[in-house]
């Protein structure tokens, strides 16, 4: 049979009733070509319904009762019993059948109809014919309708899921060798092509975001493992090609290296001197995510060599050839597949997903095989030229396209195919999506399916091998944001599938020689002794192979990882002779480097490889230079090293254990490396690490302390090195902390003292206040701290700085001293009339208290200055008011009298101050006068009224502020309204 009808029954539940529902298939060949279910179900999948049927006809096909196809059965019935059926199948379901049957009579009693033309008639239950395409039923429009959703939603809602599982979904159709492959390929294709948001992005020159840009590669390379299948048919191939070159050539097609070419072309240009890569990035041919599958449509399985790798696992040349050089065999006979290695890697991913394992095996081991001799080869080469490259200090790169973060994965298509071979479950499943299962696959050794490898060897040691070789090939930096963040991504990847391996000691035998030969290596390894300056760094990669190694071969873990430190792109410095600030050379000369997008995200990986070396040589002095040379010699930013520095303290001091010395040094020096970068350089942090330096101090001890005190001036500014610095190092909490005894004690604050002296030398401004406070306790070092505040008062202070020194004297017993600094300080100060709100004021009055207070003399001292600096009338009345409320002199300044009398206004100096007030409150009437709007009227006579009350303190005041009126009524006579207020008040 070729039909298959039933019904199925869904059980009733707590909401729905129970269901049944008409099912009918069509099938062909062992595929079932169509479907029908009464359920109405959409979906790219078959509906619950439809399965059930299946399974039910696959597990009990006794069950099934089997039947001729229809028109069998209709050609034994005569002319009485086909009348019969004809009307009983009309009359069963006679609405939706009888318009049908009506038409089709009239048809076929009209002679010329077109239904009499052919001869015979349709059988649904027949099989198709021998010649007919058969394959698997699969809605399409169901197909074009979820893509177009998912995408719609912009990969939010788990639609990025969604569309990877459908693109495993084709990977499973092609290893069930299933024709629909290729065929929802095209339809998810064509709704990506018609991605409104794709015009979008190329009119803003913007960047397709990044989720969406990992589901375009994916697309790529299934179509590159499409094209690839061993056994497609020429017109297939040749109707994918025009396809994929129909898509290229749309200019919304993505570009392969992620943008939309809008990135200046003498920016990206990589290569500098490289010859391969000297061409402006405009002459190069446009590749889209569509290219490389266009390309490998011109690949074909036909050679005789490739078909012999493949087909068997004994295949080797005879002994006597095994002499002299062979393009085909290595020496050992074992064959070779001389292709551009991505390419090769792309035909071992068609193999593998297209159901052929074993052939992806054979195929694998043959790539490696030559990518050992390729790694011999070069290795003898530099042998020669090893001298000179070493002299140079620089080398050319052979690998000018990387394979890790490479559009077709090739290390990561290497490393699957190997480890599937070696998967310890029930059936060899492919690992679909990057998200894979929360637990980690377990491995097995399985050895090499051929009698001439070297024993010991299995897939898995060969898996280890292969991904370590491409991890550390030595490549260039790729150009273009995202080109570069897929480095990253892509190395992430694969080491996170080689920390899946248990390192069992075949496999820590494949790590230790295969590292030996990345350090020896030349121009092919990224950790040979001399590399190329735009060599991608190899940090992440040491760090893995770091710990990998610890427990084995600390020996070779550590000269791998300190060769692995450097950073080649930031050591050359900017030609603008600054030596001492490497600068990241990005932002310093654009035209002639190029623009490493992903350069932060590189230095920290660096920063964390060093973290990993400082935390494993905790307690070996040794170990720990080494790495502090290294850190210091390659890394350039401050931050980092402030970073390195804090993990190393956090590492030394533990909370539940005594803190490790060799760290505790480490991290004090990478603290004061980092204080000595960022001296004379602003950095927001400064303030956070110049504490943290001295808390890290205090930990080493006592020594630690009196060395940073000592050599200040290389490490912190005045201000920090007397505010944060002394202040922290003389504080009780870090005492208490040391427990130190008198001596020390001592030691330390004569340090501190000898600091804040210097300090106030060099910066009196803002160091004097510390300085004198540092130095309290010891007379000299405190009389001298004085002298200093005194001898820069004349030039270098500003009355602010003064004023509150003299504060600070006063409240440490100082009145005179006090007196004479706040004198210095009235001579820099000038208040004008108007300023009757300025700050200074607070401190003015201040002074006068502090004058009247010590007595005449000094009263009869301040007032000369504060006439000459003072010209706001309100603040000079105030000082008046409050000298003649009680008597001076009332400190009682030990042997001085005192009178006890009350001043009086008409006297010396009194006088001088009174006369003063009343000329600030004319002229300032005057200047008010200029600019009065009506507005202000009220508070004008209020004014005039305060300065009645001190013109009448003079004795003959009232005769003075009448003459002053009258001026005022003579000289603004145009103001009426205001003179008018003036007459009203004041006569």
């Amino acid at each position: 049979g070729f039909h298959l009808s039933g019904t199925v029954t869904e059980p009733a539940t707590a909401t729905e009733p129970e269901m049944t529902y008409k099912v009918a298939i069509s099938f062909d060949r062992c595929k079932i070509t169509s479907v029908t279910c009464g359920c109405g179900n959409k979906d790219i999948f078959y509906c619950a319904h439809v399965v059930a049927l299946s399974l039910y006809r696959i597990r009990k096909p006794d069950q099934v009762k089997l039947r001729l196809p229809i028109s069998e059965t209709l050609f034994q019935m005569n002319r009485d019993q086909l009348q019969k059926f004809v009307q009983y199948l009309i009359t069963a379901h006679h609405t939706e059948v009888l318009p049908t049957a009506q038409k089709l009579a009239d048809e076929i009693l009209s002679s010329n109809s077109e239904i009499n033309q052919v001869h015979g008639a349709p059988d649904p239950t027949a099989g198709a014919s021998i010649d007919d395409e058969n394959c698997w039923h699969l809605d399409e429009e169901q197909v074009r309708e979820q893509v177009k959703l998912f995408l719609s939603q912009g990969g939010y809602y788990g639609s990025g899921k969604q569309l990877n599982s459908m693109f495993a979904k084709v990977r499973e159709m092609l290893r069930m060798r299933d024709s629909n492959g290729a065929r929802m390929l095209t339809l998810i294709t064509e709704q990506f092509m018609a991605d409104p948001r794709l015009s979008l992005w190329r009119q803003q020159g913007t960047g397709i975001t990044e989720k969406c840009r990992q589901l375009w590669d994916e697309l790529g390379a299934l179509w590159v493992c499409v094209v690839l299948n061993p056994h497609c048919k020429l017109e297939e191939k040749s109707c994918w090609l025009r396809q994929l070159r129909k898509w290229g050539e749309m200019d919304v097609c993505p570009l392969e290296d992620g943008n939309y070419g809008n990135e200046l072309p003498n920016i990206t240009n990589a290569l500098t001197q490289s010859s391969g890569h000297s061409q402006d990035s405009l002459a190069r041919p446009r590749r889209t995510v569509f290219t490389r599958a266009i390309e490998g449509c011109d690949l074909h399985w036909q050679d005789s060599h490739l078909q012999r790798i493949i087909s068997s696992d004994f295949y080797m040349s005879p002994s006597y050839q095994r002499e002299g050089e062979s393009l085909l065999f290595n020496s050992q006979g074992q064959p070779l597949w001389l292709e551009h290695v991505p390419t090769a890697c792309a035909r071992v991913d068609a193999l593998r997903s297209h159901g052929y394992p074993r052939e992806a095996l054979r195929l694998t081991v043959a790539i490696i095989n030559t990518l050992r001799l390729q790694q011999q080869r070069q290795l003898e080469i530099y042998k020669h030229q090893k001298k000179e490259l070493l002299q140079r200090g620089a080398t050319t790169i052979t690998n000018l396209e990387g394979w890790v973060g490479h559009p077709l994965n090739p290390i990561g298509c290497l490393f699957l195919t190997l480890t599937e071979a070696c998967r310890l479950e029930e059936e060899n499943c492919l690992e679909i999506s990057d998200a894979g299962d929360s637990k980690p696959p377990v491995y097995q050794h399985m050895p090499i399916a051929t009698g001439s490898q070297d024993s010991g060897e299995s897939y898995l040691s060969l898996a280890l091998e292969v991904a370590l070789m491409g991890m550390g090939q030595q490549r260039v930096m790729p150009e273009g944001l995202y080109a570069q963040d897929k480095v990253c991504r892509n190395e992430e990847q694969i080491i996170a599938r080689l920390q899946d391996l248990e390192l069992d000691p075949v496999l820590v035998q494949t790590l230790r020689k295969q590292c030996i030969l990345l350090l020896e290596g030349g121009p092919f390894s990224g950790l040979g002794e001399v590399i190329h300056r735009e060599s991608v760094p190899m940090h992440t990669f040491a760090k893995y192979l770091f710990s990998a190694l610890l427990p084995h071969d600390a020996d070779l873990a550590y000269k791998l990882a300190l060769r692995a430190m450097r950073l080649p792109v930031l050591e050359t410095t900017a030609p603008s002779g600054d030596v001492t600030h490497p600068h990241h050379l990005v932002s310093v000369v654009p035209s002639r480097y190029p623009r490493w997008f992903t350069l932060g995200h590189l230095e920290s990986q660096q920063c964390e490889l060093a973290s990993t070396m400082l935390t494993a040589a905790k307690g070996d002095m040794l170990r720990l230079r080494t790495v502090l040379e290294a850190i210091q010699k390659n890394i350039h930013s401050s931050s980092l090293i402030f970073k390195l520095a804090q993990d190393a303290f956090k590492i030394a001091t533990p909370a539940d254990s005594n803190s490790d010395t060799t760290l505790l040094n480490v991290a004090l020096e990478l603290g004061l490396q980092v204080m000595r970068m960022t001296l004379s350089t602003l950095n927001w942090r400064r303030r956070e690490m110049v504490r943290w330096l001295v808390t890290c101090a205090t930990e080493v001890g006592v020594r630690a302390l009196v060395s940073i005190l000592q050599s200040w001036y290389s490490l912190f500014t005045p201000t920090e090195a007397t505010s944060i610095v002394a202040a922290t190092v003389m504080s009780h909490n870090t005492i208490l902390r040391l427990s130190l005894d008198y001596p020390q004690r001592e030691e330390l604050a004569s340090c501190a003292r000898t600091l804040a002296l210097q300090c106030a030398m060099k910066d009196p401004q803002n160091c004097a206040l510390s300085a004198l406070t540092l130095c309290e306790k010891d007379h000299i070092a405190f009389e001298t701290a004085y002298q200093i505040v005194i001898d820069a008062a004349s030039t270098g202070m500003t009355y602010t700085q003064l004023f509150t020194i003299a504060r600070y004297m006063e409240h440490r017993g100082y009145p005179l001293r006090a007196f004479k600094l706040a004198s210095l300080a009235m001579t820099h100060l000038n208040l004008a009339y108007n300023q009757d709100t300025h700050p200074a004021i607070n401190d003015v009055l201040w002074a006068c208290a502090l004058s009247h207070s010590l007595g005449k003399n000094e009263l009869a001292a301040i007032i000369p200055l504060v006439v000459k600096s003072v010209h706001c009338a309100t603040v000079l009345s105030d000082i008046l008011r409050r000298c003649t409320m009680t008597a001076p002199g009332l400190a009682g300044i030990p042997g001085r009298r005192n009178s006890g009398k009350l001043m009086s206004t008409d006297k010396a100096p009194l006088r001088q101050l009174l006369d003063a007030t009343i000329s600030a409150y004319i002229n300032t009437t005057h200047s008010r006068l200029t600019h009065i709007s009506p507005r202000h009227y009220g508070e004008f006579i209020e004014f005039l009224s305060k300065a009645r009350e001190t013109f009448l303190l003079a004795q003959d005041g009232h005769i003075q502020f009448a003459q002053f009126i009258d001026n005022l009524k003579q000289i603004y006579k145009g103001k009426k309204k205001l003179m008018l207020l003036v007459r009203e008040r004041f006569g």
